[in-house]
């Protein structure tokens, strides 16, 4: 029975013998790996092998076709790609309402600077048994900071595929990452692998349990003609590659672009394929990784997935094979409920209401649209020109018709503004979609009321957090199970000048076997908002007073949920030694006591002397103050009594004014009346005395007139 390709290795890569760092388990692994059994089998061993194979793949691809192509379409929902639309009239509205979209982008924005913190501090450690002298808890740090710094730094592309990996798992519901070590890179890997290129059995239950399943992976002829050199694949004439039907591709496959001509970088489709095989004939079927190409069905390579360890003996006889460790991590978002393999995203839970609310969204905007343009009919007794009239905002055209005319001969359709029930219908919808997908307004930064309390706003979010701690739960799991790879892929391949560069001390990879069952590598299941570790730390800083908690540890809990850059400077001894200086030592309380007691004693003596020199300060300032207000008193009295006699003499002088101004206003009245008197005697004189006049003048013409007579 054959071995050699275990999963430290990725099938698509030959690796060297070169592993001196690995150990003597490691060097005879990698011997074995650099098999391809494909070299040793005949032509018709390898086509029926090709051929079961491509078989087996199209009847995977067959039972998830509906997931696959249910899971297209919420793609391109999510990303707002638009058909066209001919439906009720060429160009109408084509409203593509984000609802998926903004689902996506909100969990994205939650879920990667929590899952993935930015301090780097990215893998934690478990320490397991006993640990009297520390010494595990000191290795699961060196661990985990090693391992910290090799995703976070050394996987280049890690950070990048995460990001991407919390956008696309939303929608689609899941996906997954490939875990290897890469000789092309001389490195351990862990690569992102999108589901349409990640082909098993529908209703199978886990990637361990399942029978098969494959990867469907693009190579370049480049690439393709020098793994054929190197002997990973058999030199094997594939033709020239096929164009890719790009109607039915989804748009994150990797396809050439649509120009209708083959050129060198144009790939070969090849199918990457876990099964079982009995490739000795001994009665006993063993996994192997058999690589072909899609279209001829011509194997490639064909290399074993155990290993020694993975046979179960009777004897010299092999009784059983089982799977060695897996390449892939499944990272799934909600669970389908119909216990298939392949998990639901928010485009299958939201796909059907945005659809519905996009229709809705058309048919209020066309409506408007008729409202507004209106149309109609005209007929042929108005004498007007027929065909299109155009009309600009203001015109006014005079025509050969009378009013009452054109009133009769033009006749708009009936339209009515957009339904208010169809509004109310698709805010229904809208808010139906938003809480399945959380995304409430207090969720996207939205205020919540003026009154609203701040115990109510936090409950809130925290019930409404609920459905995202579910699913980090479940992403949590599989990030564990690729820490977990990668854990024992350092193990086998870790460079131990690496190590102890990154970490500054001077220790070996032995921190990496597994077979002492000390330290298990972990996700942290506890990650929260940065609002809720301040809360924790300082729920903690009101425990201190209780004395059974570690001041200096309590200190390093609240500053690292403070994120403090550099936290370590502020603590004596934790940059140098990574652990906190010891106090200084403390002592004799019986000194402590008697200076303690003698400080009070002059605390108090000096107290005493302080307030009678406050006392006889006091008393001064009393005499002061009353000698000041005496002499004030008898000042303001002076003020007074010359105030007085000056408005006594000022009253006086003004009463002598007042008698002069009286008398002198008699006189000139008694002035008046004597003048007066004297007018009036003259007055009548002259009136007396033309009155005789007048009596003497009537008398000389009563003679004359007697004497006429």
């Amino acid at each position: 029975m054959n071995y050699g390709h275990t999963m430290e290795t990725s099938p698509d890569e030959a690796p060297s013998a070169d592993t001196e760092q690995g150990g003597m388990e490691a060097e005879v692994k990698v011997e074995a790996m650099n098999f391809n059994i494909a070299e040793n089998l005949d032509e018709e061993k390898r086509n029926k092998i090709g051929s079961a194979v491509k078989t087996e793949f199209d009847s995977d691809e067959i039972s998830r076709k509906f997931w696959l192509e249910d899971t297209r379409e919420w793609l391109d929902l999510a990303m707002q790609i638009r058909d066209e639309k001919s439906y009720p009239w060429p160009n109408a509205s084509n409203v593509k309402y984000p609802l998926i979209s903004t689902a996506a982008l909100q969990f994205n924005a939650r879920a990667y600077p929590t899952l993935v913190p930015s301090d780097g501090n990215l893998v934690k450690t478990r320490v397991t048994g006993r640990d009297a002298d520390g010494e595990k808890a000191k290795k699961g740090e060196r661990v985990a900071k090693f391992m910290s710094w090799q995703f976070m730094q050394d996987m280049e592309t890690w950070d990048e595929d995460m990001d991407r990996m919390f956008i696309m798992l939303p929608v689609c519901g899941i996906m997954f990452k490939k875990t290897y070590f890469s000789h092309d890179e001389d490195k351990v890997v862990s690569k992102l692998v999108y589901p349409e290129n990640f082909v098993i059995d529908y209703w199978s239950h886990q990637i361990e349990e399942a029978e098969r399943y494959s990867e469907v992976i693009h190579v370049t002829p480049r690439v393709l003609k020098n793994r054929q050199r190197r002997g990973d694949y058999l030199d094997i004439d594939l033709g020239t590659p096929p164009l890719p039907d790009v109607s039915k591709a989804p748009s994150t496959s990797y396809i050439s672009a649509p120009s209708g001509l083959i050129d060198t970088a144009t790939p070969y489709k090849l199918i990457e394929q876990y099964r079982w095989e009995d490739l000795d004939d001994d009665g006993v079927m063993e996994p192997y990784i058999v690589t072909i190409h899609y279209e001829s069905g011509k194997v490639l390579r064909i290399s074993p997935h155990f290993t020694p360890e993975d046979m179960e003996m009777d004897g010299k006889k092999v009784v059983a094979v089982k799977r060695h460790e897996e390449y892939y991590t499944k990272y799934g978002f909600i669970p389908n409920p119909d216990g298939s393999f392949y998990d639901l995203g928010f485009g299958h839970l939201l796909g059907p209401i945005n659809e519905s609310v996009n229709t809705l969204v058309n048919q209020l905007v066309d409506s408007g649209t008729l409202h507004n343009l209106q149309s109609g009919f005209v007929g042929k007794g108005l004498k007007l020109k027929m065909g299109d009239q155009p009309m600009q905002p203001g015109e006014w055209k005079a025509v050969n018709a009378t009013a009452d005319d054109l009133r009769k001969q033009i006749v708009p359709l009936p339209t009515k503004e957009p339904s208010k029930v169809l509004f109310e219908l698709f805010s229904m919808l809208l808010t139906s979609g938003k809480e399945l997908a959380s995304v409430a307004e207090i969720f996207v930064g939205k205020m919540p009321g003026q009154n609203t309390p701040a115990t109510t706003t936090m409950a809130t979010i925290e019930q409404g957090m609920k459905v995202f701690t579910a699913i980090y739960k479940r992403v949590f799991r599989s990030l564990q199970k690729e820490f977990k790879k990668v854990y024992k892929l350092n193990g086998l391949y870790l460079d131990p000048n690496t190590y102890s560069a990154v970490l500054d001390e001077n220790v070996g990879p032995e921190d990496f076997q597994d077979t002492s069952y000390d330290i298990c590598p972990t996700a942290d299941p506890t990650a929260t908002t940065q609002a809720e570790k301040l809360m924790k730390a300082q729920a903690l800083m009101e425990l201190l007073p209780s004395g059974m908690l570690d001041p200096a540890k309590v200190l390093m809990r609240v500053l690292q949920a403070q994120d403090q850059p550099n936290w370590e400077e502020l603590i004596p001894g934790m940059a140098e030694t990574g652990q906190p200086a010891p106090k200084p030592e403390q002592p004799d309380p019986k000194m402590l006591e008697m200076q303690a007691k003698q400080k009070l004693n002059e605390s108090e003596a000096a107290q005493r002397s302080q307030e009678n020199a406050q006392k006889h300060a006091m008393e001064m300032q009393s005499q002061q103050a009353k000698v000041a207000q005496e002499a004030q008193r008898a000042a303001d009295k002076r003020a007074h009594e010359n105030e007085m006699a000056r408005i006594k003499a000022g009253q006086a002088a003004q009463a002598q004014k007042i008698f002069i101004a009286d008398a002198a206003t008699k006189l000139q009245v008694k002035a008046v009346e004597g003048k007066q008197k004297i007018q009036q005697k003259q007055a009548e004189g002259e009136q007396k005395l033309q009155q005789m006049k007048q009596q003497k003048q009537l008398s000389k013409s009563s003679s004359s007139g007697g004497k006429a007579k």
